[in-house]
């Protein structure tokens, strides 16, 4: 006897038992709305819970075997013991199927054989309406058990086409169907894979989360036999609605070891990788996965675009045990590294394995993407593989915080720029600039068992003091680096010890509060001023793999800038010599001058233009201007100064020490006023510097100049005529290359602090460079004093005389009126 009917049911819950273990029999209340107790089983089955509450993973080969067995029992009972609608009920409440094992037997060319264990029973006060339970009770009791010939199953996907997703084929089955009998079962079911296009759309939404339900149904023609009734074959069908949160999802893993080395395979040199993972697996299955060769691939430029293949990796046969976690070991190998996956992408500088490589450095979780490779691997099968090769599975790899990557960041010989005066004010050139040695040691990271170079290095860095923001070093142009393997001290890691010239990087002053205090500190605090820097490095690294660029390293670390001789200014000891006037006007002389100057400091300093004001007693005369000037640490020769001078009543002592204030101005970088302003908050206050004059012939050599005149003599001698009552003097002039002209005299000589006489003159007479002699001087003697006695007692002889004058001095057009005081002249008295 043969009959067809249909069963379709759509679940809102999943079909799994919440209390499997739950003992009632006998009435229970009626609820109408409330889930079947097949509904509560199947969720077991796919979300897994216990007496204790533990959440499983759902387990698809039992849901086959649930789904069967429910088929079986609505068909005996729809067939001859009550209304379908009463079998349906009654079969979906009660039945119960708790699995005990999971095993995947071997794999088939076309699929699986699936080992599947377990306790079926029936439980009858689950049933909630009193009628469908006593008729579900009797009808079972009568045929006591159920058998069913080899089945196949068909399982398909309604809402995506009827898309077949698998077959199982169940072997006979023989179960106690009445209330409270358990019968175990133990067999094995052949699965079989279905469509593979149609399952591979579903496979590509439900990995990037857009399958947001998943409705099954499963078609069976089932031959049934009750005792030694043979009941005919049954055609069922049971549909199953699996809600988002009811769908399976990747079991989670942690990675427990990453590696990568230089090495070979099939004679071509290139990158291996070795991964060791450790999954979760709460599955009570048992089975062994095959070698598995996948592709490992990463984003390109455009979101929409094609994957580009990292590298080629293969997995180690696995084996899984039940609920316990599976070791999962992964071995790569990278040949090289595709151009589009290190060229910059459209309209930016960074390309795709800079943003990888930046997200791992930075600890950020990055989607790298599995796909199947379509070499295939030995012991694969063939299905496995034409499912995999077009399945692409994005995996979260976690990313790798390193934290002091680049140490021991400093910068050595040290060498400061001026800004180009002529520079635009928004312009890199318009700032100071700065050359020196970076040298730094990148802690490698333990993964890294490779070699590998760094060629170049630029980076984007900060300058702070005393944790506030200086300005900012512009390294941005790449610098040529060299690199050395080394062993970083008291640790047991390696590191790699970089050096790399940086040449005329612009620093960019930001907070001029801050830069003050650090020129205070460097001139008047007498201690090492400590500048901290933070920097994103990019690396140009050279590997096995090619060339390539890792991007945006954090580095800090720290300058130490020595101060200037302790805090005193003084110690640039300016010497001026070779002074020569260039030019004149009414009111200023323009003055050129070789200047020696010690530089205390190590740091080396190049000066393109700066101009700086000449104070005395608070009053400014005159402006230094320096071009092109290079100073380095120590003693400095013949730097070209050239500076505008405006004296006015100026007093010449020989001998005396005077002093100058120099202090910049808004002005004095034209292309960074902002610079020279904040510098002009400090005056330097140095010695005069000191006029050499040349050596008087009249004089012994261990006498030139006088032991008590430190600075220079104008007057070298004189001769006192006492018939002609006139004097001749000898002049030293300071100026090597220009003649001066004396346009009047109005002087006293004074002997012992007596005077001798006085002398007014108003020719003007030429001093020409070096030595001469001046036009004989009327000389107006003091006749009777003190002074004039002496004088004629030295007739014949010679004696010494101070002279005090104010003299009338004329260069180009420029002049003006001196006052003069010299000690310790010779004067020789004749008749």
């Amino acid at each position: 006897m043969s009959a067809q009917h249909s069963h379709r049911s759509e679940e809102s819950a999943p079909l799994l038992s919440e209390d499997v273990d739950h003992r009632n029999y006998g009435d229970a209340p009626d609820h109408e709305n409330a889930p079947s107790t097949a509904a509560s089983t199947l969720r077991s089955v796919q979300e897994g819970s216990s007496r204790k509450g533990r959440k499983q993973s759902r387990r698809w080969p039992s849901i086959i075997a649930l789904t069967i067995l429910t088929l079986v029992l609505i068909a005996i009972l729809g067939l001859g013991f009550a209304a379908p609608e009463v079998a349906e009920q009654y079969a979906k409440g009660a039945m119960v199927f708790e699995p005990t094992d999971l095993s995947i037997d071997s794999f088939t060319p076309s699929g699986v054989r699936a080992r599947i264990q377990g306790n079926f029973r029936m439980d009858a006060s689950k049933v909630h309406k009193k009628a469908v339970r006593d008729l579900g009770r009797a009808g079972t009791w009568i045929a006591r058990a159920a058998e069913s010939k080899r089945t196949q199953v068909d399982v398909f996907l309604p809402e995506w086409g009827d898309v077949l997703l698998g077959s199982a084929d169940i072997p006979p089955l023989v179960v106690d169907i009445r209330n409270g009998h358990t019968t175990h079962l133990d067999f094995l079911s052949e699965l079989t894979a279905g469509d593979l296009d149609g399952i591979r759309r579903i496979a590509d939404d439900w990995l990037y989360g857009r399958l947001g339900q998943l409705r099954v149904r499963g078609n069976a023609d089932v031959s049934i036999k009750s005792g030694i009734f043979s009941l005919g074959t049954q055609t069922v069908s049971e549909e199953v609605l699996f809600r988002v949160n009811q769908i399976p999802v990747m079991p989670k893993y942690q990675i427990s070891r990453l590696g990568f080395s230089e090495g070979e395979r099939d004679g071509v040199k290139g990158m291996l990788a070795s991964v060791s993972l450790t999954l979760n697996n709460n599955y009570p299955v048992d089975f062994e996965i095959p070698r598995f060769r996948f592709d490992i691939l990463v984003p390109g430029c455009l979101a929409d675009a094609d994957y580009l293949v990292l590298a080629q990796a293969t997995t180690a046969e696995t084996q899984v045990s039940p609920k316990t976690d599976v070791n999962v070991n992964v071995s790569g190998f990278v040949q090289e590294l595709p151009k589009t996956l290190i060229a910059a992408c459209p309209d930016t500088q960074t390309s795709p394995i800079d943003r990888l490589l930046g997200s791992y450095i930075e600890g950020k979780e990055t989607l790298v993407y599995v796909r199947g490779s379509s070499s295939p691997s030995s012991g694969t099968p063939k299905w496995i593989i034409d499912f995999m090769k077009d399945v692409v599975i994005p995996v979260p790899f976690p990313g790798h915080e390193f934290k002091d990557l680049i140490r021991n960041f400093t910068l050595a010989d040290v060498h400061f720029g001026l800004p180009d005066p002529f520079a635009s004010p928004d312009s890199p050139k318009s700032n100071p600039r700065l050359s020196a040695v970076v040298k730094a040691l990148i802690n490698l990271p333990g993964e890294i068992k490779f070699p590998i170079d760094v060629a170049r290095v630029r980076a984007d860095s900060d300058v702070y003091y005393k944790g506030r923001k200086l300005g900012k070093l512009d390294l941005h142009k790449w610098q040529h680096a060299n690199s050395t393997r080394t062993t970083i001290p008291d640790e047991d890691q390696e590191g790699l010890l970089v050096h790399s010239i940086v040449k005329e990087a612009p620093l960019n002053i930001t907070d001029d509060d801050v830069f003050t205090d650090v020129i205070q500190a460097l001139v008047f605090g007498g201690e090492p001023v400590v500048l901290g820097v933070q920097a994103q490095v990019d690396v140009e690294t050279t590997t096995v793999l090619g060339t390539f660029v890792v991007r945006n390293i954090p580095a800090q670390g720290k300058v130490f800038v020595k101060p200037i001789s302790g805090g005193n200014i003084t110690s640039f000891s300016p010497e001026v010599g070779e002074l020569e006037i260039l030019d004149t006007t009414k009111t200023t002389l323009t003055i050129g001058a070789k200047v020696n100057v010690t530089n205390p400091t190590e740091y080396a300093a190049t000066v393109p233009y700066i101009d700086i004001n000449i104070s005395v007693n608070d009053t400014i005369v005159g402006h230094a201007t320096a071009r092109e000037v290079f100073v380095v640490p120590g003693p400095n020769h013949n730097l070209a100064i050239v500076a505008i001078w405006s004296p006015f009543s100026q007093s010449g002592k020989e001998g005396y020490n005077t002093t100058l204030t120099l202090r910049t101005h808004s002005l004095s970088i034209p292309s960074q006023p902002r610079l020279g302003a904040t510098l002009s908050i400090f005056n330097v206050t140095i010695p005069t510097p000191q006029l050499k004059s040349p050596a008087n012939p009249n004089r012994p050599v261990d006498q030139n100049p006088p032991s008590y005149s430190p600075g220079p003599q104008f007057i070298g001698d004189a001769v006192f005529h006492l018939l002609t009552s006139t004097a001749v003097l000898t002049l030293l002039s300071p100026l090597p290359h220009t003649s001066l002209y004396i346009t009047s005299v109005s002087a006293t000589a004074a002997y012992n602090n007596t005077p001798v006489g006085s002398i007014d003159y108003d020719l003007p007479f030429e001093v020409p460079p070096g030595v001469s002699l001046t036009p004989s001087l009327p000389v107006d003697w003091s006749l009777g004093s003190v002074g004039y006695e002496a004088v004629k007692e030295a007739l014949g002889g010679r004696l010494k005389v101070e002279a005090e004058a104010k003299v009338g001095i004329r260069v180009g057009r420029w002049s003006e009126k001196v006052w003069y005081e010299g000690r310790g002249i010779g004067a020789r008295v004749s008749i």
